[in-house]
């Protein structure tokens, strides 16, 4: 059964959204560690930005590795 354009569009928004989730991860991981000089976020005083930080960016990488554009099957 082939799937239709509004299926389409919407993979490429969901797609969009998970990205966008990778980009914020990444981004706040670099800001943070730009503002306040440190890079490891495993010390006691810095283990907040770590439960913001990871859950985006693996939510973010599991959502592009399930909504990556499929092959067309050969027939």
């Amino acid at each position: 059964m082939a799937e239709g354009e509004g299926s389409e569009f919407q993979r490429r928004i969901i797609l969009g959204f998970y990205t966008f989730l990778l980009m914020a991860g990444i981004a706040i991981y670099w800001i943070w560690g730009i503002l306040f000089d440190t890079w490891y976020p495993f010390t006691r005083g810095n283990i907040g930005i770590y439960t913001i930080y990871i859950p985006l960016i693996l939510f973010g990488v599991i959502g592009i590795l399930l909504y990556k554009k499929k092959k067309p099957a050969s027939a």
